[in-house]
């Protein structure tokens, strides 16, 4: 890995031509995956339970969790891409934990050969504080006190909306809007990678827009002397 690529990587292809109408079903053609994601997500918990022991202990996240764990993530990013997460495709996810290159949802994340055993005390609730509060405001959550406590959306939640509505009449995605939900989605997707355990290496406070992965700044330049 490059020293200024980032250990978690975050892609989404806009899949155009998109059904006009195919977002209003899509909650129910999704059912399925939020039943298997319900289950490994609990399996999920109790193996980062087992790697945070491990990392304590040893220094090193056990390798075949750390590719399950990664592939929870992999597939639940596909579900969300799919669904109310990005709306970026109309092709329906696959049921696999692995890699799949051909479809246009991917999430990759570099296996650490060392990590700090006592980060691992730390990074996934102080460090990540102010990482929180910025993904708090894509992802949504409760607002107000007592009996006044509401759930707000987020800002992912109301830009997929209004994409859902140019779809009805237009059958369009604005690129713009595109391009930001990636940039929060990367976002909160570098967090988890932190925040799990999976790299030592802080997100950055970086909102990096856009569907593939940006190039790391090292490659850029090469590209840039190469023209």
């Amino acid at each position: 890995m490059n020293g200024s690529e980032m250990p978690v990587r975050v892609d989404g292809r806009l899949d155009e031509p998109l059904s006009r109408w195919l977002w209003l079903v899509k909650w129910l053609l999704l059912i399925p995956h939020y039943v298997v994601l319900f289950f490994l997500g609990i399996a999920f918990a109790v193996l980062t339970v087992v790697a945070f022991f491990a990392i304590l202990l040893t220094g090193v996240y056990p390798r075949s969790i750390f590719e399950f764990n990664v592939g929870v993530l992999r597939w639940a990013w596909r579900v969300a891409f799919y669904g109310y997460g990005a709306l970026g495709t109309d092709r329906y996810p696959p049921f696999t934990l692995k890699d799949d290159p051909g479809y246009p949802a991917r999430l990759r994340v570099d296996y650490p050969e060392q990590l700090s055993r006592w980060l691992v005390l730390v990074k996934w609730w102080l460090l990540a504080i102010p990482h929180y509060l910025v993904i708090a405001l894509f992802t949504g959550g409760g607002l107000g006190g007592g009996d006044g406590t509401w759930n707000a959306p987020g800002l992912v939640a109301v830009l997929v909306f209004i994409t859902a509505v140019a779809l009805l009449f237009t059958t369009r995605y604005l690129r713009g809007v595109f391009d930001l939900v990636m940039g929060m989605n990367r976002w909160v997707l570098r967090v988890a990678g932190y925040a799990f355990l999976m790299t030592d290496r802080y997100p950055p406070f970086r909102l990096d827009m856009g569907g593939p992965e940006p190039a790391a700044p090292d490659d850029a330049a090469v590209t840039g002397r190469g023209r």
